[in-house]
């Protein structure tokens, strides 16, 4: 065990210790020798597959009997139903009935996904039910093993157009099985990290709700004002401008990035790419190497600076991020778009308008309900709202303490994830074994 471990389970009520025992070979590898490797099918009773009430019959929905699809499975347990149908629309449609604390497994659309149904619920044909012999297994410990190996899962689909696991491959799948009071407390130390996970994910969603709503009040009322003024853009503090991203007065240069290919090979020039933006972010350690592929006489244009705002112009359509280092071999790809502005604009204050929703009513505008692409000319006629460089300042501290907490929630949950995908290939292999 990590100490990292130790720090995440040391409020818990459960012990681990490494208790070197015999072990056995198998052909999942090596195990306890008192555990057992059994067929999936050999602790089933059942496995149920599912359908879809025809949408228009109205007499088959707006029941009582709750019905799901694969998409309702996002997290370890079902306690509610996607929609809700009847009992006629049970009797006249395939889709058949899982009772609770068995298992449900995705396995046409979103393979691999698996959760334990806490009620009695009927399912698409995306999913298939396993009922299990409660006497030989936990529905929890079934749960953590087929997550573990979710890979396994998505290998056994088959199929050319519409791919699906065959439920005899699924009966087929080969689980290490403990002793139940074994099976109870590996599950329950792996369901603690779970939840521990779930609500750090809840505190970011908190604090991006918090983030949300400070945004639209500081780019629309800005800090202190009395006296505002109706504008193109809506109502702001008197004295605040309008300006387009493309007036020369803010905006020093404005234009696309280098034609390039990523390549594994160490050509001493590393490539920010659409895709390797996320959340407004990049780890810039994880750039690929490129080969430029035109010819450039001038590739220190290309090169980031601090303070440059990337835009996808591409891809993650309008998605942008701030670069907040100085590189030497670090350029930007051709489907990004730099803008550089000037010393009078707080390029952190302006990264946050990319973010706020005045500016993505902007391209929807310009582009429609479905964003394909954004070019110059259309970000360049992009209008913002501008206070004074102080205030700019002030906005700017006020979000980024905001950010703060947000990014050290993130590195939280990341190190719970570490933590968990640790304890799942110890304990579930009993490398690790839990004190009964």
């Amino acid at each position: 065990m990590t100490p990292e471990y130790h720090e995440n389970l040391k409020n818990t009520e459960f012990e681990i210790s490494k208790r070197h025992k015999e072990f056995k070979d198998t052909e999942i590898g090596r195990i306890p020798k008192e555990w057992e490797v059994v067929k999936l099918g050999e602790i089933s009773l059942d496995f149920i597959g599912g359908g879809t009430p025809s949408t228009s019959n109205p007499e088959y929905w707006n029941g009582n009997i709750p019905w799901m699809t694969s998409a309702h499975i996002n997290g370890r347990s079902i306690t509610t139903g996607q929609r809700y149908i009847t009992e006629k629309g049970l009797r006249e449609s395939a889709t058949r009935l899982v009772p609770k604390e068995n298992i449900l497994v995705a396995t046409r659309v979103g393979i691999g996904k698996v959760a334990v149904n806490l009620i009695d619920i009927a399912i698409s044909q995306d999913l298939t039910g396993i009922v299990l012999k409660k006497d030989r297994v936990l529905p929890d410990f079934v749960y953590w093993v087929l997550t573990n190996n979710e890979s396994k899962l998505k290998s056994l689909a088959q199929g050319s157009t519409i791919k699906g696991i065959r439920r005899e491959d699924l009966a087929k799948i080969l689980i290490p099985l403990p002793p139940l009071p074994e099976q109870r407390k590996i599950a329950e130390i792996l369901s603690t990290v779970d939840e521990a996970i779930q609500k750090v994910d809840e505190a970011i969603h908190r604090t991006e709700r918090l983030k949300r709503g400070l945004m639209h009040r500081l780019l629309t009322r800005g800090i202190g004002h009395r006296e505002f003024k109706d504008t193109e853009i809506g109502r702001i503090p008197k004295e605040w401008e309008v300006v387009r991203l493309g007036n020369k007065e803010i905006t020093e240069e404005l234009f696309y990035g280098i034609t390039a290919k990523a390549v594994d090979k160490d050509t001493r020039i590393k490539m920010l790419r659409t895709t390797d933006i996320k959340n407004y972010s990049v780890d810039w350690k994880t750039l690929p190497f490129c080969e430029v592929t035109e010819r450039r006489n001038d590739l220190n244009k290309y090169v980031l600076r601090k303070g440059d705002l990337i835009v996808a112009r591409a891809g993650t359509v309008g998605v942008s991020v701030l670069v907040d280092r100085d590189f030497d071999n670090v350029v930007f790809g051709s489907y990004l778009i730099k803008v550089k502005l000037k010393p009078s604009v707080d390029p952190k204050f302006v990264h946050y308008f990319f973010q706020s929703p005045f500016y993505w009513k902007h391209l929807q505008k310009a582009q429609g309900s479905t964003l394909k692409n954004i070019n110059l000319p259309l970000l360049e006629s992009l209008k913002i709202p501008l206070p004074p460089l102080p205030e700019q300042r002030k906005i700017v501290q006020i979000l980024s303490t905001i950010d703060g907490k947000i990014e050290l929630e993130r590195k939280r949950k990341e190190k719970l994830e570490r933590i968990k995908r640790g304890l799942m290939n110890e304990l579930l292999t009993g490398k690790v074994r839990v004190k009964i």
